[in-house]
């Protein structure tokens, strides 16, 4: 479903042993309508999971949690880390929503 890249998973590690977050917390992913530019993507950590809405799974030792409605749209994205000389930050990379596809009637401008 969701791929990490190995730099992310490096990365996502680092973040739960630099402040210090509990065994009990997983990886949340959640999508918001970006309107022309897309959708919006946030990444939390988290401890709350209903079965009833959620569903969880594991990515390379990561353990990734959203909500059932989320998760058909999210098939294949991949979570990358990227750095410049400027910036630095987790990206997502899903192939069911390009960058730019949020509105239908502005064909990606």
């Amino acid at each position: 479903m969701i791929t990490i890249t190995e730099l992310a998973n490096e990365k996502v590690k680092d973040v739960i042993q630099a402040q210090n977050i509990a065994d009990d917390r997983f990886l949340r992913i959640g999508i918001a309508g970006g309107g022309c530019s897309g959708l919006k993507y946030a990444l939390a950590f988290d401890n709350q999971f209903d079965p009833l809405t959620d569903t969880r799974f594991e990515a390379d030792g990561i353990a990734i949690v959203t909500r059932k409605k989320f998760a058909e749209f999210l098939d294949g994205t991949v979570i990358d880390f990227k750095q410049t000389d400027t910036a630095a930050g987790f990206s997502i990379e899903n192939p069911n929503f390009p960058a730019g596809a949020g509105c239908a009637g502005c064909a990606g401008h």
